[in-house]
């Protein structure tokens, strides 16, 4: 008797029944919408795209194939391998003033040697760093053997007053130890690391010792010759003699935490870094976005770093400005590009000397 007074009304019952299956019609219809538009039409197919290569960038790089397929996820990489290289094949011819300019206006003062503005974009929101003398920067690495350093820690042991993350780095399943380098790392003229094997030549992004940025495939016969002073291997070079090489938002391999170097006319040095991967703050932003952004700011030549979760802005005292995408929060990674005041009295020791990089493990603490 108790159960059957427990049931609701046979019309309630019939009322809830309803309610679900119009629930489940309506998810169903839906959920074919998506699927037609998704996989469909060319809106779709954008979309699916950029979301794939959002994960591209990721740890679940192979989630990708569940959206485009295996044979589109393997050619999607193998394209962008290619255009990356091809993006750096131009000469670039860009010059800067012997001295740093202070953006052609007259001051009673000297201007800051640096200053960080916020920029924000849809779904993106980030930092601006603009150092006004670009021999202000210098390459550092980890003051110890076996792993790399968080580039708070780096600020606050040299006394910097700014740095962000650089150069990428080997990280087997994404849990690397941050202490090998993928290519070269120069820092005061010095080739620190070489990990090119039989390669000839290599995408770089750096600074020569007349301030000039330099960022493109270049052999290390060519970065000797040219005075190359801090430099890092990584790519896409985005911006060149001006002008912006990624066509639209849908080829700039997805959306993500960035990193973005630059330089602009007068010799100062912009780092743009993107937050990304966390929802309600900020989700990303494509390598288009990037490009954009500092043409906006009258960048001349522009290349992407290490990004993701390497992605990181500091200030004095080891102060972190931005919010990196890691769970754990900084990552320790084997470079830094770092802003000093006297940036002459900086000795940095080359912690790879002697090794080979068959002699690290990467995955080691």
């Amino acid at each position: 008797m108790s159960s059957r007074k427990n049931k609701p009304p046979r019309k309630q019952r019939s009322s809830i029944w309803k309610l679900f299956k119009i629930f489940v019609v309506t998810g169903f219809t839906i959920a074919v919408l998506f699927s037609g538009w998704f996989f469909l039409t060319p809106s779709g197919n954008e979309y699916r795209f950029m979301l794939a290569d959002s994960l591209i960038t990721t740890q679940h790089r192979e989630w990708a194939k569940y959206i485009i397929g295996e044979k589109a996820l393997r050619e999607r990489v193998g394209l962008y391998v290619k255009q990356f290289e091809e993006m750096g094949e131009e000469r670039d011819t860009h010059t800067i003033p012997a001295e740093p300019e202070q953006g052609g206006v007259v001051v009673d003062e000297p201007e800051k040697p640096i200053s960080i503005e916020e920029i924000d974009g849809e779904g993106y929101h980030g930092y601006l760093l603009t150092v006004q003398d670009p021999k202000s920067i210098r390459l550092v690495v980890p003051n110890k053997r076996g792993r790399g350093e968080k580039v708070s820690s780096m600020v606050k042991r040299t006394g910097a007053i700014a740095g962000v993350n650089a150069g990428g780095f080997s990280d087997p399943n994404w849990r690397g130890n941050g202490f090998k380098p993928i290519g070269l790392v120069i820092s005061g003229g010095k080739i620190f690391y070489n990990g090119l094997g039989s390669k000839n030549s290599v995408q770089i992004v750096g600074i020569d010792k007349d301030g000039k940025m330099l960022a493109g495939k270049y052999s290390v016969d060519e970065l000797i010759e040219l005075g190359v002073s801090e430099a890092v291997s990584f790519s896409p070079r985005i911006i060149v003699n001006g002008k912006g090489l990624i066509p639209n938002r849908s080829q700039g391999w997805g959306i993500a935490p960035r990193t973005v170097m630059g330089q602009r006319e007068d010799g100062a040095i912009l780092f743009l870094m993107i937050d990304g991967r966390q929802p309600g703050y900020s989700i990303g932003a494509t390598l288009y976005d990037a490009q954009e952004i500092l043409l906006a700011h009258d960048v001349v030549i522009a290349a992407n770093l290490d990004g993701g979760s390497s992605t990181v802005l500091v200030t004095e005292n080891g102060e972190i400005v931005n919010k990196p995408s890691s769970s754990s929060g900084e990552r320790y990674l084997p470079t830094a590009f770092l802003v000093f005041e006297n940036p002459d009295t900086i000795e940095i020791p080359n912690i790879w000397a002697g090794l080979k990089p068959s002699d690290i493990d990467a995955g080691k603490w």
